[in-house]
């Protein structure tokens, strides 16, 4: 019956046409974004490596059916997996996410726009093979940092004036809606059609953030993504098809996603879409950590060398004081007992403990047997959290878009240790000279992981080298991620 159904004759919500013209119009010209999505390719590709360490990950890779592979299909990094596109970006994602350490952008809305990453590889991948799919385009590594470069854009600037966590949403509806785009363009599907697509990802039904927070907080989070991504891809490829969009999914009234899913608020917009989100985004680079905890764990390090030196451990501590930001008490900070380790690692208290304790915070002292150690949950409960407004007004300030903690450590003994301040962790764009180095070596950490050296080398000198790896063909550099 669907198939006699025509367009109906309305224009299409404007949000959803800025979307699409965006993405099929606006020409990239800033060697800055170019710059950083490169350095941002790099990062996600060795987060999802890291990944493979992890059985929880591994379980849920592979085709769905069991040993079924596709001819030339999509290579999933650091396996030898051949998928279709769409279960190729629920791989991929799950594995670029699962440890919390690829990037991150801070607004009314957070979220980690490298995720989409995975939608754009795996139809990147897919059409390199088979060109038949796509435009006809001769598809290079810079097509996919010019692919991330607007799918960072459109869930970025979406999320700078515009809550969905506050009416229960998670932040990967905005993977699902930029992915959709993206590839929509990559698949060569008319402007019509991107337009469907678009807004069949509105209307698509969308994760609650329940899973991230006490009682429900799991492992889906670290999935979560892959699945956003995967359903992009499936929703673009119909679109390809003929199947018709919904031009008011948006502001239908009563049944539109902004009636019933955005308590009949309409997005706020503070600026075009260009390429102003991937020249800020936020890397993670030195913990595993939910990013409002970054410069909470760099200022724990700090203060446990002090300790150290001073002859002090945490069974000396007596009070945590720390001043933050109203989104770092809003997310992570927590109370009680702590489930798993997608618990854990959205826990201020938790990163924190550990650096003071330990010395270190790694992915995997996230597990049981750091979790049951008694002095963690000694520790937490001895941390008091207050809002500091000025913290918070420079967390939405554009242009300072800082992401601020400070800490002070009271002993028993009455002695005192800080207030340590870090308004801008290592991954922050004004830190950028000094964090680069230390992406590339967790870059180089990460491929080591997985590859023998002769892999590892192959695949770095082409990763360091911009301009040879704009220039190579998609399948070309996929082909050399598969485990030999």
């Amino acid at each position: 019956m669907s198939a006699n159904i025509t367009r109906v004759n309305q224009e299409f919500d404007k949000e959803i046409v800025d979307i699409v013209d965006y993405v099929f119009d606006y020409e990239v010209t800033s060697d800055l974004a170019y710059e950083t999505a490169w350095s941002c390719l790099m990062d996600t590709l060795g987060c999802g490596l890291e990944s493979l360490e992890y059985e929880a990950c591994t379980k849920l890779l592979g085709p769905l059916v069991p040993e079924l592979q596709v001819k030339d299909g999509v290579r999933v990094p650091g396996t030898a997996y051949r998928l279709d596109p769409v279960q190729g970006a629920f791989n991929i994602g799950a594995l670029i996410r699962w440890l919390d350490f690829n990037d991150t952008w801070l607004a009314a809305e957070w979220g980690h726009p490298s995720d989409n990453l995975s939608a754009i590889l795996s139809v990147a991948d897919w059409i390199s093979q088979h060109p038949q799919y796509g435009t006809g385009k001769k598809l290079t590594m810079r097509d996919v940092m010019t692919a991330m470069i607007k799918a960072h854009e459109i869930q970025g600037c979406i999320a700078l004036e515009n809550s969905f966590n506050k009416v229960g949403l998670d932040h990967v509806i905005l993977v699902k809606i930029a992915s959709t785009a993206v590839v929509s363009q990559m698949l060569g599907l008319t402007r019509e059609q991107a337009l469907n697509a678009v807004s069949l990802a509105w209307i698509d039904g969308h994760s609650l953030r329940t899973y991230r927070h006490y009682p429900n907080a799991g492992s889906r989070k670290s999935w979560a993504a892959g699945d956003a991504t995967s359903r992009a891809v499936r929703l673009a490829l119909m679109a390809k098809l003929g199947e018709m969009g919904y031009p008011s999914a948006l502001t239908a009234k009563t049944w539109g996603f902004y009636d019933t899913l955005f308590r009949g608020n309409h997005f706020k917009f503070q600026r075009p879409y260009g390429s102003y989100v991937m020249e800020n985004v936020l890397f993670k680079i030195s913990y595993p950590a939910e990013f409002h905890s970054q410069t909470a764990v760099e200022a724990a390090f700090t203060l446990h060398k002090q300790m150290v030196a001073a002859g002090k451990t945490s069974d000396d501590i007596a009070k945590i004081s720390i001043r933050t930001h109203e989104a770092c008490i809003r997310i992570i900070d927590k109370k009680g007992p702590l489930n798993n380790p997608a618990d854990r690692d959205h826990c201020i208290q938790y990163m924190v403990a550990v650096p003071l304790i330990f010395g270190r915070l790694t992915a995997r002292d996230y597990e049981d047997v750091i979790a049951d150690d008694p002095r963690v949950d000694a520790l937490r409960a001895k941390m008091h959290l207050r809002e500091d407004e000025s913290f918070t007004a420079d967390y939405f300030d554009p242009a300072k878009r800082s992401i601020a903690n400070a800490m002070t450590i009271e002993f028993n003994d009455g002695t005192v240790l800080g207030e340590e301040v870090v308004e801008y962790p290592v991954g922050h764009a004004r830190r950028r000279a000094e964090g680069i180095p230390l992406l590339v070596e967790k870059f180089k950490i990460n491929l080591n992981r997985i590859f023998a050296a002769n892999q590892q080398k192959k695949i770095l000198d082409l990763c360091l080298d911009r301009k040879a790896l704009e220039a190579t063909e998609v399948k070309d550099f996929m082909a050399m991620l598969v485990k030999e």
